[in-house]
């Protein structure tokens, strides 16, 4: 195992800058996702990392030791990508003992380390098939065991789940989490799934155009988001934004209600206020915003409302059994605890 160290990372292709000064530790066993819209930067950093892409300037440190000029094989790394990328015509032992392929170990003692893993990844009882005998989820096992039984000192995954059906993915998430809890290795998960990064990481971060927009634990970058990008990235249905003035200790909202609040301005302030659906109410709280049901996705035990508003459309929760009918009109309560207010030109935060 090690720790990892990202110091002022950028990336150039001629003109073109890609990276815009990427900096990050991550812990010795740390489990760290890298999740943002494709195009952001995040799998570019981990081919950074990983040596398949040339840095253009900053440094990538593994175990205290700055690797910018190290091949990959040297790096002490095992990348697992999206496509499975196992050899058709071998079994999946001899997929896994692929990766042992340059180790000065025994026969006996690679044949044990297989063991192992396959083991590990409940994989021994296909050892002797081929990959076309497999499932999609049992294939990415296989090129996840080959990455293991080298035991390296990092983990990098990019998008390994994305070629999987959504039953698939599921299972795939709880064992990569349940690999990391058994070996502890430091990974680094690069992935656009928003519901990934929730369910599997220590901590996040959160990318847009080349930059970090926020690092932190799920509870951190779901309950205090850094900016507007954040806030409406993470989280499924999305943060709802509503134009509003923030003048004196009141925030102005459109329905034309006033809300008190803990900040303040002297002038007359365009902000957004953010809530999320589940922290609307029908019922009880301040009156926040009111509008007429358009659309209802009834989900079981809940249901999805899509209510339009003079601000735009608002996503609200209600009940499964008795949820507000489409057309009907209806006021939206929120605990003034529960809502995010950001600049309306910036996007950032207002503490």
């Amino acid at each position: 195992m090690a720790n990892l160290a990202l110091r002022n990372l950028t990336k150039s292709y001629g003109t073109t800058k890609v990276l815009h000064g990427i900096s990050l530790d991550v812990a010795d066993g740390e489990f760290v996702v890298f999740v943002g819209p494709s195009g952001c930067g995040k799998s570019t950093t981990l081919r950074m990392i990983a040596g398949l892409e040339e840095v253009t300037s900053g440094e990538v440190v593994i175990d205290e030791k700055v690797v910018n000029n190290l091949e990959p094989k040297d790096r002490d790394i095992a990348m697992v990508f999206q496509n499975y990328a196992i050899y058709p015509h071998m079994s999946v032992k001899k997929n896994i003992a692929f990766g042992l392929r340059s180790s000065k170990l025994s026969r006996l003692e690679k044949d044990a380390r297989i063991q192992e893993v396959a083991g590990i990844l409940d994989m021994t009882k296909l050892l002797n098939r081929k990959p076309s005998q497999l499932s999609g989820g049992q294939r990415q096992r296989v090129a996840i065991g080959r990455a293991m039984v080298r035991d390296p000192a990092v983990f990098l995954f990019d998008e390994p789940l994305s070629n999987l059906d959504a039953q698939l993915r599921t299972q795939m998430r709880l064992e990569i989490k349940k690999l990391h809890q058994h070996v502890g290795n430091t990974i680094i998960f690069v992935t656009h799934d928003q519901v990934e990064a929730m369910t599997m990481a220590d901590r996040i971060v959160i990318m847009k155009d080349g930059r970090i927009q926020q690092v932190g634990t799920p509870a951190e970058v779901y309950h205090q988001p850094a900016n507007a990008f954040v806030a409406q990235f993470i989280g499924a249905p999305s943060m709802n934004m509503l134009p509003a003035t923030l003048n004196g200790a009141g925030l102005e909202l459109v329905a034309g209600w006033t809300i008190e609040t803990p900040l303040r301005s002297d002038t007359a302030r365009a902000v957004t206020v953010g809530v999320r659906p589940d922290d609307l109410r029908l019922d009880t709280g301040q009156r926040l915003v009111s509008g007429k049901v358009a659309v209802r996705e009834p989900l079981g035990p809940e249901t999805l409302i899509y209510v339009e508003t003079d601000g735009g459309e608002v996503i609200a929760k209600a009940d499964g059994r008795t949820p507000p009918e489409v057309g009907q009109e209806i006021t939206l309560f929120a605990d003034p605890a529960d809502l995010h207010v950001f600049d309306a030109e910036t996007g950032a935060v207002l503490q």
